[in-house]
C-alpha cells in the first residue's frame, strides 16, 4: 500500500489508456441505469460521424479511478472521499480512448491519516482534456510496528 507519507506533492502520475467499448456502456448502464443521454441535445447529437454512441458522463470518471489500479506504485490506503469538484469538458464516444493524469496539489497531516487533495485529468487519444478536477481524500497513515 501507498500510504500518507509516501504521498509526494506535485508528483505527476498517469495512468496506461483504454478504449471505451459498447462492452463499458452496457455494464455501467446496467448499473446506473443510465441507458439514455440526458437532454434532448445529447440524444440529437449521440452519434458521431463514426456513428460511436455517447458515453455517459459519469463512466470515464470510475474508468479512470479503475485505471489507477495499472500504475507502477502500490494503490493509495484511501480510507474516505472527502470531497469532490468535477468538470466536464468534452463528450466521449464508444471507440475513444482516455488515460488518466494526476498530481498531488496538497496535503495535511492529522492524527490516524492524513488529507491528500488531487487534481486530476482525463484526456482523450488527441490529448485533449476532456474531464477533470479535484478529489479530496483521508488517507491512512504508515501501520506503527
Amino acid at each position: 500500500m501507498f500510504y500518507f507519507e509516501d504521498v509526494v506533492v506535485g508528483e505527476p502520475v498517469e495512468t496506461p489508456a483504454l478504449t471505451l467499448t459498447e462492452a463499458h456502456m452496457v455494464r455501467y448502464a446496467g448499473l446506473a441505469g443510465e441507458w439514455e443521454p440526458r437532454s434532448t441535445d445529447e440524444v440529437a447529437s449521440s452519434r458521431s460521424e463514426s456513428g460511436g454512441r455517447v458515453i455517459p458522463d459519469l463512466l470515464p470518471l470510475c474508468i479512470s479511478s479503475g485505471l489507477g489500479w495499472r500504475v507502477p506504485k502500490s494503490p493509495l490506503a484511501v480510507l474516505a472521499f472527502m470531497g469532490f469538484e468535477w468538470k466536464f469538458s468534452l463528450p466521449l464516444r464508444i471507440g475513444d480512448t482516455i488515460r488518466s493524469r494526476s498530481r498531488t496539489v496538497a496535503k495535511r497531516s492529522m492524527k490516524d491519516g492524513g488529507v491528500v487533495v488531487e487534481e486530476r485529468e482525463i484526456l482523450n487519444q488527441r490529448g485533449e482534456v476532456v474531464q477533470s478536477g479535484r478529489l479530496t481524500l483521508l488517507v491512512a497513515k504508515r501501520p506503527r510496528k
